[in-house]
């Protein structure tokens, strides 16, 4: 019998040589991970707030989750964290604000955390908030903050994030697309 060794993940900032991977990761995620929480018809209303976030990678605040798999280098998630006032969304995403954040008076944000579905499970997604909490700290802030899905709300929770107002917008499809704006202090 061979036993499935665990799996070393290692990270590193993303660049614009990641963006399919990015993108093919984050639809494998949206498609998956989601469906024990919604519907296919509220998973489809939460893509219209979800997707890359190219500020994110010009900012070098975005990482790549990797592994060994069968001897090759894979991609298992992305994610990172934000120093602009947007929230949540990608680049289609309507009503953001690319400002910069002021360290001292405004929060960091935690943004585009996914991870592939083969992959779940596996403290990727702690990994990922360590790495942005991290950073932002470093960067001088003193609190973060995140807007969450329904599926990723259990892992903030639990995670010290305290969620301050949940917004439920009507998709283009009718269906509810709810974000759960959450904070914790650094």
């Amino acid at each position: 019998m061979i036993l499935d060794m665990p799996h070393i993940f290692t990270h590193r900032v993303a660049t614009h040589d990641d963006i399919d991977t990015i993108v093919s990761i984050m639809r494998a995620s949206i498609a998956e991970n989601m469906k024990d929480f919604l519907s296919a018809e509220e998973i489809a209303a939460a893509q219209e707030s979800m997707g890359l976030d190219m500020s994110l990678i010009e900012d070098g605040t975005y990482f790549i989750i990797e592994t060994e798999k069968e001897g090759e280098t894979v991609a298992v998630a992305c994610g990172g964290w934000g120093k602009r006032r947007t929230l949540y969304g990608g680049d289609h995403t309507k009503g953001r604000d690319d400002s910069m954040s002021d360290p001292a008076t405004e929060p960091a944000r935690i943004r585009a955390m996914y991870t592939h579905p083969d992959w779940t499970r596996r403290g990727i997604g702690t990994l990922l908030l360590d790495l942005g909490e991290n950073a932002a700290r470093e960067a001088g802030f003193k609190t973060i903050e995140l807007g969450s899905t329904v599926p990723g709300y259990p892992l903030y929770l639990a995670r010290g994030y305290v969620e301050f107002e949940r917004v439920v917008e009507k998709a283009e499809n009718g269906a509810d697309n709810t974000i759960i704006k959450m904070r914790k202090a650094l």
